[in-house]
């Protein structure tokens, strides 16, 4: 939750389309008193003789040279009461998700609500946001996470803030190696691995809501990372038009936060991939360039670098980074050894907020709280009664509490997609024939909208025209079915039109489709579970495809039916260029299937 936005603010992200971006952390603040102590005029905390302050609150300035620049960094540094050199503490850095600063709700709860508990808090305005300066550059390693580093050194004790102040009371393991670990989400979230990659001093992190691959996150391909994906037009406009309306937001802006007139806020290749979305075309040279920009700032980049210790938090109802990015990232550190677990929570930048969640203002009151404590106390306090905990935990709407398990359960069972319309998990029951959809010139389906809540409005429940999509649907469950992970399914299609242009060297002639999951209750109303969509460009149209779906945790109740659609749209994404129809065709010896990672039960 953050504080409330003057209204030409309010104007700019109506505009944006997108009030989730500029909350980008589904956390909540501190409710009223929970972290004592409040600013003088100056910043500092005000001391009573009736409720003396748990910390004192310092505001600071930085001059850091981040990529070719000098910025400037406005932080606030939290000193807990009793802390001195003769008694240090460990450190927690935290920086804001796009479009918030270090005063938003979610960052200034990371300082008090740390402070509060002993640790020495230094959060502060990431680059381009709030009094800092510089670029927006989308948490890139050589900028962002130097930046970053360079706080690490003031919490060594070897640099001063710009005005002398110097700390002597943190807790060291080296004579510049500061005991320190980092909390934040969404792009506060991907700055910690950025800065773990370039400074191998961070003891911990808990990166929540963030991206693994920004080339999938706003132009997913669930079926090849290779083929450029399927633009979330949305979601990137909404952060394109808040970091170029940059004036609106943050008047008087540092000078070293304007570009050039044609690319205001963000670094020039931040603008140009903006731009090469929105045009609908997709040369190789072009999309090549796209793809490498968005990679080199991605965790997927540079993740053999991370080696400190990772708690991964991400939300089941998120549509901008969802489950499959922290799993990549999750699977990426383990692989190698990094002390990695994940905690699927219902919250993400789509909503889903569900009672007992995640309050970073009062961290004791949750599970995912507690377990960000534990891993701090773990890791920077080197409490031995702290465990890691699970490897991975998953919240459960049907259930009280989080789900634990030792890993992520696989695709395991396979369901076969039948002639007739049926999903069925026996060849032998697969009927032969052959289905047929044709794409509008408009979407003619719809997931989720970012805008409806910013205009006040409800978001239409999701729907598929008739003759726009293909679905297959499960028998009636006998018991209940426990989804947790990424299904996926194989398909083959029959599209002549798109096979005649698919390789004209322009990625855009590719054929586009999506793919989900709905649960039909008896009654025949239907879900799209968490509104989630997996986009497809299909590489080759002549060849089957693998798409993975979005993961889920998801309970299909007894009485219930699982329904596969395959959609020639969606209104949050853009489509097809062209009218390019596509037949499915199913026979016992050769059919599409559906691998359900299950956790619980079986269908059929």
């Amino acid at each position: 939750m953050r504080r409330a936005v003057p209204r030409s603010r309010k104007a700019l992200a109506w505009v944006a389309g997108a009030t989730a971006l500029a909350a980008p952390l589904a956390l909540a603040a501190p409710a009223s008193g929970a972290a004592p102590g409040s600013r003088t005029a100056s910043g500092a905390a005000r001391v009573t003789a009736a409720e003396p302050a748990p910390y004192t609150v310092t505001p600071l300035r930085f001059t850091v040279r981040a990529g070719d620049r000098n910025c400037s960094v406005d932080a606030d540094l939290y000193r807990p009461a009793g802390v001195d050199a003769t008694r240090p503490a460990p450190a927690v850095l935290a920086t804001n998700g796009f479009g918030g600063d270090k005063r938003d709700g979610s960052t200034d709860a990371i300082g008090k609500a740390f402070a509060t508990r002993g640790y020495v808090s230094l959060v502060y305005s990431g680059l381009g946001f709030g009094a800092s300066g510089c670029l927006i550059s989308l948490d890139d390693p050589e900028i962002d996470g130097r930046a970053a580093a360079r706080l690490v050194d003031f919490l060594a004790g070897t640099r001063a803030a710009d005005d002398g102040t110097r700390v002597d009371y943190v807790l060291k393991d080296g004579a510049d190696d500061p005991r320190v670990g980092m909390v934040g989400g969404s792009y506060g979230g991907a700055v910690q691995l950025a800065a773990a990659s370039v400074d191998h001093r961070l003891d911990a992190l808990v990166p929540l809501i963030t991206w693994h691959d920004l080339a999938h996150s706003l132009a997913p391909n669930a079926a090849d990372r290779d083929t450029p994906g399927v633009f979330k037009w949305q979601w990137a406009n909404g952060f394109y038009l808040i970091g170029e309306g940059q004036p609106l937001l943050a008047p008087s802006l540092d000078p070293s936060r304007i570009n050039t007139l044609g690319c205001l806020h963000f670094v020039t290749e931040a603008c140009e991939t903006v731009r090469l979305l929105n045009s609908g075309r997709y040369p190789a040279a072009a999309t090549g360039k796209m793809l490498a920009f968005a990679r080199s700032v991605s965790p997927v980049s540079y993740l053999d670098r991370v080696h400190a210790p990772t708690l991964l938090v991400q939300g089941k109802a998120d549509s901008l980074f969802t489950l499959n990015e922290a799993t990549a990232t999750y699977e990426r550190l383990r692989k190698r050894g990094v002390e990695t677990r994940m905690i699927w929570q219902s919250t993400g930048h789509s909503g889903g907020a569900a009672a007992g969640e995640l309050d970073l203002g009062a961290p004791e009151n949750s599970y995912v709280g507690r377990r960000i404590l534990a891993w701090f106390d773990r890791h920077l306090r080197r409490d031995p009664a702290a465990g890691p905990g699970p490897a991975f935990a998953y919240h459960r709407a049907w259930a009280s509490g989080y789900g634990t398990a030792d890993r992520l359960p696989a695709p395991g069972q396979e369901l076969y997609l039948s002639g007739d319309g049926t999903l069925v998990d026996s060849r032998a029951k697969v009927t032969r024939g052959a289905r047929q959809y044709v794409n509008g010139l408009l979407p003619t389906s719809h997931s989720e909208s970012s805008l409806a809540g910013l205009i006040g409005l409800p978001d239409p429940r999701p729907y598929d025209l008739p003759g726009t999509h293909l679905g297959w649907t499960s028998a009636p469950l006998a018991a209940p079915v426990d989804l947790v992970g990424a299904p996926r399914a194989t398909l083959k299609v029959v599209s002549p039109a798109a096979e005649r242009v698919q390789h004209s060297g322009d990625a855009a002639d590719k054929l586009v489709l999506f793919a989900k999951l709905y649960d039909v209750a008896p009654d025949g109303t239907t879900t799209l579970v968490n509104r989630l969509v997996a986009p497809v460009r299909v590489p080759d149209v002549t060849r089957p495809f693998t798409v993975e779906l979005p993961a889920v945790a998801h309970r299909y109740e007894a009485g219930h039916r699982l329904r596969f659609v395959v959609a020639a749209s969606d209104t949050a994404y853009t489509g097809n260029r062209g009218i390019k129809p596509v037949t499915i065709v199913s026979a016992p010896e050769d059919t599409g299937t559906l691998s359900l990672p299950l956790a619980g039960g079986r269908v059929g």
